[in-house]
């Protein structure tokens, strides 16, 4: 089930997944003129151009991981389980063939077909448009159970097949006959590769021999024997060289000179584990391979000896990860540590700046000298590291333990490669302890030096730089138990430990004595600290979550929700979230002003390691048994999200995780059974009965109001503007001997400049809602009415209330109550106060010489002041809080300055 758009985060894609068990694919596109890698990630397939090795297409995904895959000039035949489908411009599935009761294993295009075969040994020709059987065919798996499958050049309609029993046939699809049957060698065969000459093929066996065979004439040219086990892949190189390459379970590969008829070079641990593809680019010296190393690699053949080296790659853990940090402040670049014993930059812009800082080693100078393979002297996986870009570039950032390893080591990013140090106390220096291993790390912020936490309570500081050791905190160990967690805030002041025992301590990073110590209600796990804030996340082992203040050394919050052990944690930019992740699959964000839970998802794989980007705009995860680096984005920054708490009963909703290709977010907004929450908050008018609420009104709507003729008089013009009088269109002329314009004559203005008072006669729409609130007691409809015109057409309203202005006394009086209404419900009170003064000034007169509003001026005169009583009493409390507040803060400053 996917999430509809009303959560936080939503799924981007993934990092560091590039290639699986399944061979890649080579193809040639005609019109681009270039050599496009096809390969198998998961359920999509991703395709690469062999150029630069850049992505150039993500197809979309099947409900199945693809197990098999093919292409041929137009498509990519992809398969899992017993269902095969056709991709069409990398893209989007055009074909889906359904006829096979058993998993498909094998693929082979076939001009207008595609071959399969399904592991009952069951093989069908397919019509790759009509998407119609063309033949079927069952082979006895007793006697000849199919184990590859080639079409040689030049045979038209027919297929080689090769059996686990060792022998091959020869089939004629168009007319389903077979034509000739091979012996074989006695063992399973397991690749079949066409060479560059016409009838002649290469058979890989199970022993590791190799056979070059002519099966025009049924005779072996050759034959070659390697000892790394069953040859998984094999491929001829066309560009003018005879040499062929054969790939191995253990990830080495031979090349084979076919002139010489002997072996060339070896090219050892080519991948970590088993070769999967391998192919030639045809009229070049590069050679593709691929493996389930999550590896891609292109070979170029340009040096003496006929062996290669590694042109382009893209390779991420072949191991998962297990520790996931963002390294500097631009969010561009992730540090992962994974099982496989690496630690690997992943660039969240694009593939090209991955580095690989490679794998630890405990004597790399030792291990190049004797020639030793590397996983001898390796170390093991990184368990918890921390980095630091201040001074990377001078000496090592990096600072990581290993699991079961009492020595730390240290990196260095910009040389991508492990540091020159190796950390470990001085009375472990001759021997290494059998139960004594690091447990936590952390890094100062100057980069200067490093905190190691081990198993035995004792937590050591080393300088980074020249990586000797700079003191312990407390006289033997700090704590009694294994150390959970260290931590040094931002000014290297203070010190954080958390032991296994319950206790917590801080400690003086200068001098080492110790400041305070407290108990923890339950066994911390882990903690993390956001040194902006000065905010310290502890995780406990009853699947809980604290956070305290550091300043004053109190747990301010207290989180449960999680019913499994609390796999890590990780704080946003301005430290307002937590975000917690746990075994029980979720991942949570809590709101620390608030103390509540705002989002909450699941996954289907739990995740292991969490980290927020420094610019707030990914959450970065890492899940158990996979390899991908899962980056989701922070929808907040670009879209309406509600961040109210979830209800107690909510039930969150399962997430599937993104894919390669950037994924839109796109909102749900028709739904409203699920997205409620949604619905944007308008805040009410008055938040409560008993506080003063002023209106949202600018002041220019009000604040001017008895000063309206002074601006009037201070605006108006000199003298006022002349018109110019219309000349006719005709000028008029006296006739006579010489003709001349007629002089223009006075015109007396004989116009009334009096206005008549029956235009005022007319009421207006404030009048009426005045005479109608008389009678219903309602005054919010001339209140608003109020409220909507400007200052001018505000003083006309009140002064038509007069009787000399068109109005009357009961109309004067119902004004009266307006204000006196919104005093006793304190809501606009700054208007009331204007329009009230206005009143006052523009009717004074008539309002001493009548009774009945003197008597409601008497009444609002006793509001007024009772709720000004009320506001100054609330302003000199706070005023005399003030002074206290600045002392107390001059007290705890002075107090740290003397610490």
């Amino acid at each position: 089930m996917a999430r509809v758009g009303c959560g936080v985060f939503a799924g981007f894609r993934v990092l560091g997944q590039f290639s699986g068990h399944v061979p890649h694919v080579l193809r040639y596109h005609g019109r681009h003129r270039e050599f496009y890698l096809a390969t198998a990630v998961g359920r999509s397939v991703h395709t690469y151009n062999v150029k630069k090795l850049g992505i150039v297409a993500v197809s979309n995904a099947l409900p199945q991981d693809i197990t098999c895959l093919a292409a041929d000039r137009m498509l990519i035949f992809a398969s899992y389980d017993n269902v095969l489908h056709a991709f069409a411009r990398n893209k989007e599935v055009v074909h889906t063939y359904e006829g096979h009761k058993a998993r498909i294993h094998l693929l082979q295009p076939f001009g207008d077909h595609v071959i399969s075969v399904d592991v009952d040994n069951v093989l069908i020709v397919w019509d790759t448009q009509s998407e119609e059987q063309y033949l079927e065919v069952g082979f006895d798996k007793a006697t000849f159970a199919v184990s590859a499958v080639l079409h040689p050049s030049t045979y038209l309609n027919k297929i080689l097949l090769g059996s686990e029993q060792g022998s091959l046939q020869l089939w004629n699809i168009r007319s389903n006959k077979l034509l000739y049957s091979f012996p074989g060698w006695h063992f399973a065969v397991t690749a079949l590769e066409q060479a560059p000459a016409v009838d002649v093929v290469a058979v890989g066996l199970v022993s590791g021999h190799i056979i070059i065979h002519n099966i025009k004439f049924d005779e072996t040219l050759m034959k070659f024997q390697q000892d790394w086990g069953p040859i998984t892949a094999i491929s001829f190189r066309t560009d003018g060289h005879p040499v062929m390459a054969a790939g191995s379970p253990i990830g080495h590969i031979a090349l084979w000179d076919l002139e010489e008829k002997k072996l060339m070079c070896q090219m050892q641990d080519a991948h970590s584990t088993a070769i999967a593809g391998m192919s030639f680019v045809p009229g070049e010296p590069l050679l593709i391979t691929n493996g389930a190393d999550n590896a891609i690699q292109v070979w170029i053949f340009d040096g003496p000896g006929g062996t290669g080296r590694v042109l382009r790659s893209r390779m991420g853990h072949s191991a998962p990860p297990t520790k996931i940090r963002y390294h500097g402040h631009n969010g561009e670049q992730i540090l992962s540590a994974g099982q496989d014993g690496t630690l690997q930059s992943f660039s969240t812009v694009h593939e090209k700046f991955n580095k690989s800082l490679g794998r630890g080693s405990i004597n790399k100078k030792k291990s190049k000298k004797k020639g030793l393979k590397l996983d001898t002297m390796a170390l093991p996986p990184i368990t918890v590291f921390a980095s630091e870009v201040a001074h990377q570039s001078d000496w090592d950032g990096i600072v990581a333990c290993h699991q079961g390893y009492i020595t730390c080591t240290t990196w260095n990013y910009q040389k991508t490669s492990m540091g020159a140090h190796k950390l470990k106390p001085e009375e472990f220096s001759k021997h290494k302890p059998i139960d004594i291993y690091a447990t936590a790390v952390d890094i100062t912020s100057c980069g200067n030096f490093a905190v190691i936490g081990l198993s035995t309570g004792q937590v050591d500081v080393y300088n980074m730089q020249s990586g000797i050791h700079r003191g312990h905190y407390g006289e033997e160990r700090a704590h009694e138990g294994a150390i959970r967690g260290v931590a040094v805030d931002g000014l290297n002041q203070l010190t954080i430990t958390a032991g296994s025992e319950g206790l917590i301590k801080f400690w003086k990073f200068k001098t080492k004595d110790l400041v305070y110590s407290t108990d923890l209600p339950c066994v911390p796990s882990g903690i993390l600290l956001h040194r902006d804030s000065g905010i310290l996340g502890i995780a406990f082992d009853d699947f809980s979550i604290s956070v305290l203040d550091i300043e004053t050394r109190k747990i301010v919050r207290t989180f449960s929700g999680h019913h499994g052990r609390i796999n890590d944690m990780t704080f946003s930019p301005d430290g307002r979230w937590l975000i917690t992740s746990s075994m029980d699959c979720s991942i949570k964000t809590w709101d620390l002003p608030s103390g509540c839970l705002i989002d909450c998802f699941l996954v289907d794989s739990a995740a292991v390691s969490l980290t927020m980007s420094p610019t707030g705009d990914f959450l970065a995860s890492a899940h158990v048994d996979d390899l991908g680096i899962y980056l989701w984005s922070n929808r907040s920054l670009y879209s309406l999200v509600s961040l109210r708490p979830l209800s107690a009963d909510y039930v969150p909703s399962m997430v599937a995780r993104p894919t390669t290709c950037p994924v839109e977010d796109v909102d749900v907004a028709g739904d409203e059974e699920t997205c409620d929450e949604m619905i944007e908050y308008v805040s009410p008018e008055q938040l409560g009965l008993q506080l003063v609420t002023l209106s949202s009104l600018p002041e220019s709507r009000w604040k001017n109001l008895l000063s309206l003729d002074i601006i009037k008089k201070k605006n108006k013009p000199r003298e006022p503007p002349k018109v110019p009088k219309s000349a006719p269109f005709f000028i008029p002329t006296v006739s006579g001997l010489i003709p001349h314009y007629v002089t223009p004559r006075e015109e007396n203005d004989t116009q009334s400049k009096v206005v008549s008072l029956g235009v005022l006669a007319q009421k207006s729409d404030f009048f009426i809602h005045l005479e109608e609130a008389l009678r219903t007691n309602e005054y919010t409809a001339p209140l608003n009415l109020l409220k909507s015109l400007g200052p001018s057409n505000i003083e006309i309203e009140l002064r038509c209330l007069a009787p000399e202005g068109g109005g009357s006394t009961e109309v004067m009086l119902s004004f009266l109550r307006m204000i006196g209404m919104m005093l006793n419900k304190k809501y606009n009170f700054e208007l009331a106060q204007a329009y009230l003064a206005l009143f006052l000034k523009l009717h004074l007169q008539i309002l001493s010489s009548e009774p009945n509003l003197l008597e409601e001026v008497s009444r609002v005169s006793t509001q007024l002041e009772e709720t000004w009583i009320h506001l100054r009493t609330l302003f000199n409390q706070s005023l005399r809080r003030i002074p206290w507040a600045r002392l107390y803060y001059f007290l705890c400053s002075r107090h740290r300055l003397t610490e």
